[in-house]
């Protein structure tokens, strides 16, 4: 059985899939008061558990380890290539106007480095940036919205910057949302709820759900 502090998902031989809880690190930050996290938690079960990809810490949901350097560099591979389908849940501020199926917004991102690790839309120096979403349908009583979201592109807070861009952020987001919204919740309401990949090693079409607790 897994401890209370880690949610295995799927354990083989060349991957870990894994639900981090929000206010959690990913990997481990600078400083001794940041070293749990929870590519720490996994390797101490299973300490050829390599990352891959990342998660913000206020953000909660799937992420997979590989197990080994080959599964590593498959599965980086596959991220980088765009080869994986990746879904995220998120309650923002208002009623964004609900587009025929998905809508996208494609705003260039940079860091914003008086401010980090905040980004800003930057139209002539930014990374080119795509997130697609949708409207599930209301929350808080009509007053925010319940949205899926695929980020094309994976910049670093992309849904977050992005949504905020437009005029919905994020209900809980400390450093996007104003005052007001940020205080709407106790955490960000952004989950990763569904990955989609081939298994580095076999080739198997695998797909792994995890609910929103929110």
């Amino acid at each position: 059985m897994s401890p209370p502090d880690l949610t295995l998902l799927h354990v083989d031989d060349a991957l870990v899939v894994v639900d981090k809880p929000s206010g959690l690190l990913a990997v481990p930050g600078r400083g001794p008061d940041k070293q749990d996290c929870l590519a720490a938690r996994v390797q101490a079960r299973y300490p050829d558990a390599l990352v891959v990809h990342r998660l913000d810490m206020a953000t909660s949901g799937l992420m997979v380890m590989a197990r080994g350097a080959a599964a590593q560099r498959a599965l980086s591979i596959a991220f980088a290539a765009r080869a994986l389908g990746k879904r995220y849940l998120a309650v923002v501020a208002g009623r964004p106007e609900a587009p025929q199926g998905w809508g996208a917004i494609e705003l260039p991102l940079i860091g914003d480095w008086p401010n980090r690790p905040r980004q800003i839309v930057d139209r002539e120096r930014g990374r080119p940036s795509l997130t697609r979403w949708r409207v599930l349908g209301e929350a808080a009583g009509g007053a925010c919205s319940r949205l899926e979201l695929e980020p094309v592109t994976g910049r670093s807070h992309q849904l977050r910057v992005h949504l905020a861009a437009i005029g919905h952020p994020i209900v809980g987001d400390a450093l996007y949302a104003p005052p007001d919204v940020q205080a709407q919740a106790s955490r960000l309401l952004l989950h990763a709820w569904s990955l989609r990949f081939a298994h580095p090693v076999t080739g198997a079409a695998l797909e792994f759900d995890c609910p929103a607790p929110f």
